[in-house]
């Protein structure tokens, strides 16, 4: 498995030159192509492309969608952005810097910095939470083996 900052880069990089690709070497593909590599429905391809999620799409002569092979990084990127709480208002402003090209670098930068942070306190909520459930998972581990009621654990506080 690739790590995940390794196909961000990568994504990020290739992104930047998907407009020239119709140029490249690189082999094209068609939407039901891209759907079986990215584990994705066309649907949902169709629809990012139509909410201008997906830069550098090109179309053949006969009006079809042309992907280039470092379309399989970008929607793995989307995907993991969603997944992690980016808005896809957010997700639009960050493709729309890409496909501006270099002179939006401190505000990708930025961008990403305030994700990140979003997304480490979320897993600070997440292992506050699993550390809770362990607690109780032993609670209720110690009650079965013993057979008697234990005192409640102490729960800290929660932070907002």
């Amino acid at each position: 498995m690739v790590p995940s900052a390794t196909v961000a880069t990568r994504a990020n990089e290739e992104s930047l030159q998907m407009n020239a690709t119709a140029k490249s070497s690189r082999p094209a593909m068609r939407i039901g192509r891209l759907a079986a590599l990215t584990g994705r429905n066309v649907h949902t391809i169709r629809w990012y492309e139509s909410q201008r999620l997906i830069p550098g799409v090109r179309r053949d002569p006969q009006g079809r969608r042309i992907y280039a092979a470092s379309h399989v990084d970008w929607l793995d990127l989307l995907e993991r952005l969603k997944r992690t709480g980016m808005s896809i208002r957010e997700i639009r402003e960050y493709t729309a810097m890409v496909k501006r090209g270099d002179s939006t670098l401190q505000e990708r930068h930025r961008l990403m910095k305030v994700h990140r942070e979003r997304v480490a306190a979320m897993m600070q909520d997440l292992q506050d939470s699993l550390a809770l459930i362990d607690s109780k998972i032993d609670f209720y581990g110690t009650w079965l083996t013993t057979g008697v009621r234990p005192p409640l654990p102490r729960t800290p506080p929660r932070k907002r």
